[in-house]
């Protein structure tokens, strides 16, 4: 009588990876929505991801009226439970006199337990540096908040008279740094599920 050998049962596939993207410049005729919208393009069309956006003009009130402060505060909420439910996060920021707007920073600051130990990544944009002095400040607020930086950046120089969503030099390199944000997603998430993370 011959035995069948046992088979292991196949491993079930992880949940794709929450990303919230948030676009941190809220000035008047900002240039953030068109990068935005082409990134999320990009990281929608992976099997391996979820991506929500937080646009930060709608979670600030403005002087002017066109954002009550009613609506503000109802989408500044709904953006915290956005983060806390993301395991990982793009953050697409222009560079203002070399380094990053000040809202980003305030809604940053805003939230504290959100960030931790998930992974962050970068898209920027801006003249020459095409943003990356901001990327470099930023990195410095997100690791005192104990999250992880991905090394690759996606960085865009005068995008206003040079950018091309077809690009396919963008999207290399857009698909590079989020295969970096998936790894560090993927193993921090399992990290945080077995232990989590506490700050003393």
């Amino acid at each position: 009588m011959s035995e069948t050998p046992d088979t292991a049962p196949s491993p079930s596939p992880a949940p794709p990876l929450r990303v919230a993207a948030i676009i941190g410049s809220t000035r008047r005729g900002r240039y953030g929505p068109t990068i935005a919208e082409w990134f999320t393009e990009v990281a929608r069309a992976r099997d391996d991801m979820e991506t929500e956006v937080i646009d930060l003009a709608e979670t600030t009130a403005s002087e002017d009226g066109r954002l009550p402060a009613g609506e503000a505060a109802r989408a500044f909420a709904e953006a915290g439970a956005t983060l806390e439910r993301a395991d990982a996060f793009v953050v697409v920021t222009p560079e203002y006199n070399h380094s990053y707007p000040g809202g980003l920073k305030e809604f940053i600051d805003a939230h504290r337990t959100q960030w931790l130990a998930k992974p962050v990544a970068f898209v920027s944009y801006g003249g020459m540096s095409g943003g990356l002095r901001a990327v470099e400040h930023l990195r410095q607020v997100f690791a005192e908040l104990h999250a992880t930086t991905v090394r690759n950046v996606v960085s865009m120089h005068n995008p206003w008279t040079t950018f091309d969503a077809a690009c396919p030099h963008a999207r290399a390199a857009a698909d590079q740094m989020l295969d970096q944000l998936g790894w560090w997603g993927s193993a921090l998430r399992d990290a945080r599920a077995v232990r989590p993370y506490e700050v003393a």
